[in-house]
């Protein structure tokens, strides 16, 4: 009997001490998890859900909302950006466009009126030079209409000097000089100057009578006007009885 009372409190000193055991590990483990910084999670509790209601949305879904939320705020905001970049974009094109264009009219103008100006230019320096020459045209002509050959060597000189003034001719008729042909015309005061006025009744008054200086024409441009004699109205004549009236009346 006695050899059975202490079994029985073997028993029983063999399980406090395993409970102590057990308490003093869970007491150690409690301490290590404090230290460390970590809380000690109920198995039971990390197994069982929060909110079992079906209409409350999960985390998951709420961040995947958020991020959904972020990201559309974000592109929002790039787009506006971009919209803005595109905008400027398009309105410096558009100012370098009209830019490009004006330069390009103002340069075409400049190109017009510099090659209009050349040609003036080079039409003056022309018109100069054939006015410089157009004497020795009249000399040529003059000694044509006045000089009468009366020897054979006379006449030789004077071919050989007609043949220079028909080279000289033909030269100022390739670079478009021609002599006008006043005599009979109209007088135009574009072209002609009245040196002279001449009463007749053969023509009528206002015609060229006569060309005294031959004018000449350069295409359309005037390069020397033609000295001419004109012809006036006659002037009445006084009859003999006329003048005696005239006499008895004073």
């Amino acid at each position: 009997m006695i050899d059975e009372v202490n079994q029985y409190e073997n028993v029983q000193g063999s399980a406090s001490d395993s409970s102590e055991s057990a308490v003093g590990a869970t007491d150690a483990t409690s301490l290590q998890d404090t230290a460390t910084g970590d809380a000690a999670i109920d198995p039971t509790l990390a197994t069982t859900p929060i909110n079992d209601d079906p209409s409350t949305p999960s985390l998951e879904t709420v961040q995947a909302d958020v991020v959904d939320q972020t990201s559309t705020s974000d592109s929002s905001t790039v787009l506006g950006e971009k919209d803005n970049e595109i905008k400027l974009l398009k309105s410096q094109l558009e100012e370098r466009t009209s830019q490009c264009v004006r330069i390009a009219a103002d340069f075409d103008n400049y190109r017009k009126r510099t090659q209009r100006e050349r040609e003036d230019l080079e039409l003056q320096v022309k018109c100069s030079t054939i006015n410089e020459i157009l004497p020795v045209v009249d000399n040529f002509e003059r000694a044509r209409s006045q000089i009468k050959p009366q020897t054979e060597q006379e006449t030789t000189i004077h071919k050989s000097y007609q043949s220079v003034y028909k080279q000289l001719v033909d030269c100022l008729k390739r670079i478009g000089v021609a002599p006008m042909r006043s005599e009979g015309k109209e007088f135009d005061p574009s072209l002609h100057e009245a040196v002279m006025r001449q009463p007749t009744d053969e023509q009528p008054e206002g015609t060229v009578m006569e060309e005294l200086v031959r004018g000449y024409m350069l295409g359309e441009r005037v390069l020397r006007h033609a000295l001419v004699k004109v012809a006036a109205a006659p002037e009445p004549v006084i009859t003999s009885e006329e003048t005696d009236q005239g006499g008895a009346e004073n």
